[in-house]
């Protein structure tokens, strides 16, 4: 089991540098690129794109007018940057591979129970599901 996605396993994280393409902008990270998503207003979403950092990008992210949509969508937009940040690059999607069947699990001390799991285990781990699904295609071909 990957519990964390720190240290050497840093580049499972979305706030881990890897250019992100998404309706017509390059984005620095899936972190940069999944928070300007959450919002239709261009404006906002280029202030999100030029963020400094993925850090940044989040906190910039919590301030967006929010479209009436997202909650329906937001799995899905993950796993669409989530995947392209490995179909793209074949040293990270190399490594992604050999983590071989370990269970991925986004845990962090912030208490996300949506996107991971809190410390207690609790959690849906959204995000680390959706690194499994990937890698599994990666591993498949698919």
């Amino acid at each position: 089991m990957i519990g964390s996605f720190t240290g050497p396993h840093q580049f499972l994280s979305n706030f881990y540098l890897a250019e992100i393409d998404f309706e017509d902008a390059t984005y620095a990270s899936v972190e940069h690129a999944y928070q300007a998503a959450k919002t239709r207003d261009r404006r906002e979403r280029e202030q999100v794109r030029r963020a400094k950092s993925p850090g940044v990008a989040k906190r910039a992210g919590r301030r967006v007018t929010l479209r009436p949509d997202w909650d329906s969508i937001k799995i899905e937009v993950m796993r669409r940057l989530v995947r392209q940040k490995f179909y793209t690059d074949s040293v990270l999607a190399g490594r992604l591979r050999a983590t071989g069947a370990q269970e991925l699990i986004e845990g962090n001390s912030w208490n996300d129970t949506f996107w991971g799991q809190c410390p207690l285990g609790v959690g849906f781990n959204h995000l680390g599901k959706i690194l499994m699904e990937v890698r599994g295609e990666l591993r498949d071909g698919s």
